[in-house]
């Protein structure tokens, strides 16, 4: 018998020191991808394209989990080592190998100050 079970989505608050953020799971059969969306811009997990979102000058940083270890909840993100990012990124001081809990701070902080 099939299972028509819609697939599964939820989304919550997060807070961190530079402010809150919405953490969002995604899961289907065989598959799932979460998220931390910030004013400034995302960090996820590696489902995420950077050429498409750099060319659109937005500010994406991934981290990638492994098929015996995925990143499946917000949460999960703060750890993972972040491993991709765009340009526009990178500008806002994310580098490869932190964190995405730093990442995710760093874009918090970026859109608490005030524009040129």
């Amino acid at each position: 018998m099939m299972n028509d079970a819609l697939p599964r989505s939820t989304n919550r608050t997060l807070e961190f020191q530079n402010g809150s953020a919405l953490g969002i799971s995604n899961r289907w059969q065989g598959g799932q991808y979460c998220t931390i969306l910030t004013a400034a811009g995302i960090v996820g997990c590696g489902i995420y394209d950077l050429v498409t979102p750099a060319e659109f000058n937005q500010a994406i940083a991934i981290a990638k989990g492994t098929p015996a270890n995925p990143l499946v909840e917000p949460e999960d993100l703060y750890d993972a080592k972040i491993v991709g990012i765009t340009p526009q990124a990178g500008a806002l001081g994310i580098t490869l190998g932190m964190t995405g809990k730093e990442a995710v701070e760093l874009m918090l902080q970026a859109n608490q100050e005030p524009s040129e």
